[in-house]
């Protein structure tokens, strides 16, 4: 019989199932992993801001995204590695802790959709409407679209955890990796009928929204380039949306494996490392996609290192 405790403070992680053998190279893998996000990120912003030829609304709108992956990565990641040394009995996490957990885990989520959304906008007027660029584009609407990035993911995670901690809590376990709001509300021995029902919607809303401004853009930017006999638009669109196409379906890939497990109780194991990889690859992938496709960037980097002239003189 389960044991029932109401309201307790502190929770227990289930983590992930790790054989003895393999605890150290999972966990070497896990901080290589976090190294190269922070690095290859951070690395990113620095480098747009220092760079004045980077000082561009596409990149600007980029700049979000290593963002997003530094603080949802820092949030899960380390708790991550700590919680692989430990024994299961021994992963013990505060619940005010779970909650902020669980609360960034779904800004990074749900700010990975509206991000490449404001660029898909941005991808848009580019090609598009590329004699008014400039006018529409200024750095007003740059803030703005990314005011609003950041503002309605925010909003619609407020109201999803909001729902959450109003719940009386008779459990301690919490059956994933790390903390989300699924796993904080199956806590509660109370109905959570408008959890459900509302994070449905969310994800239905949300997904919906996604996926239909990536149609209509893609459409009508293919449109574009099929009447267009310009080849250095045609040429430009394909380098700048493909990079940012790349990018959306590695994130949709991630997010719809998680979604699809969770229909199939039995793998639970392949859904928490999926719940893991949905962090772990976009935010190694996306500074490395940019990077290569982006001229600028090339650019940059190449004036950082020495030439081979250089290294020969010395």
């Amino acid at each position: 019989m389960e044991n029932l405790t109401l309201n307790s403070f502190t929770l227990q992680l289930e983590g992930i199932k790790v054989a003895e053998v393999s605890t150290y190279p999972v966990f070497v893998f896990f901080l290589s992993s976090y190294l190269l996000i922070m690095v290859a990120n951070i690395g990113i912003v620095v480098l747009v801001f220092l760079d004045k030829n980077l000082h561009q609304p596409m990149y600007l709108l980029f700049c979000n995204l290593p963002v997003n992956d530094i603080v949802g990565n820092s949030i899960m990641v380390p708790r991550l590695l700590s919680d692989i040394l430990l024994p299961p009995s021994r992963r013990l996490i505060s619940y005010y802790e779970c909650v902020v957990q669980a609360f960034t885990t779904h800004m990074f989520g749900t700010t990975s959709h509206t991000i490449l959304m404001i660029m898909a906008f941005d991808r848009y007027v580019a090609i598009c409407n590329p004699l008014r660029y400039a006018s529409i584009m200024t750095n007003r609407m740059v803030l703005k679209l990314t005011v609003s990035a950041w503002g309605v993911a925010f909003v619609l995670v407020a109201v999803l955890l909001g729902l959450t901690i109003r719940l009386n809590r008779c459990r301690t376990l919490i059956t994933n990796p790390f903390c989300d709001n699924a796993s904080l509300f199956k806590l509660s021995c109370e109905s959570v009928f408008i959890n459900n029902v509302y994070g449905l919607t969310f994800t239905v809303v949300l997904f919906t929204a996604s996926i239909g401004t990536m149609v209509l853009t893609y459409t009508r930017i293919t449109v574009v380039c099929l009447i267009s006999r310009n080849k250095s638009l045609n040429s430009k669109a394909l380098k700048t949306c493909s990079t940012h196409l790349v990018v959306y379906l590695i994130m949709m890939f991630n997010g719809m494996s998680i979604i699809t497990l969770h229909r199939f109780p039995q793998y639970s194991d392949y859904r928490k490392l999926s719940a893991i990889l949905f962090h772990i690859i976009p935010g190694s992938l996306n500074p490395i996609i940019y990077g290569v496709q982006s001229k600028e960037v090339r650019k940059f980097l190449s004036r950082l290192v020495p030439s081979r002239k250089v290294l020969s003189s010395l």
